[in-house]
């Protein structure tokens, strides 16, 4: 089972210790943290930019398409009663390269948003996920 240990530093900030890594998580200064982290919110963003990026990497593999590059941009918009949670999720797939095929790409970030992404699946259950899909610069 997977765990996380997060240690009280000072102030808002924690150390957590995920997978082997340490990182630190902190709140803006503003609300007493010293900003020498990530906000605990925006990770959640992070992640679901990570596991669906990793899914469509790994099945755009499986289709043999290469040579291109891939930026995943994730945006989210917080409820404004407490507690706050991201309640609109947008997401954007920047691909870069020669004779991408949109067909295949569209399939593998399907596969990802409906099948594979544990995170999209937790997340789509309290907000409004959208996708988009850009090939060098265009969307599709």
């Amino acid at each position: 089972m997977p765990e996380v240990k997060a240690k009280w530093i000072s102030g808002l900030e924690f150390s957590v210790l995920q997978d082997g890594h340490t990182f630190s998580i902190d709140g803006d200064a503003g609300f007493g943290g010293r900003d020498r982290g990530p906000r605990p919110k925006n990770l959640l963003l992070s992640a679901l930019a990570g596991c669906t990026g990793m899914d469509v990497v790994s099945i755009l593999r499986k289709m043999k398409i290469e040579n291109y590059s891939l930026e995943i941009r994730v945006s989210g918009e917080l409820t404004d009663e407490h507690p706050k949670v991201f309640h609109k999720i947008d997401v954007a797939f920047l691909f870069t390269g020669d004779d991408l095929p949109p067909a295949k790409l569209r399939r593998a970030v399907a596969l990802s948003r409906d099948k594979y992404c544990g995170v999209s699946a937790m997340l789509k259950k309290t907000a409004d996920i959208s996708y988009a899909i850009l090939i060098n610069g265009e969307e599709t």
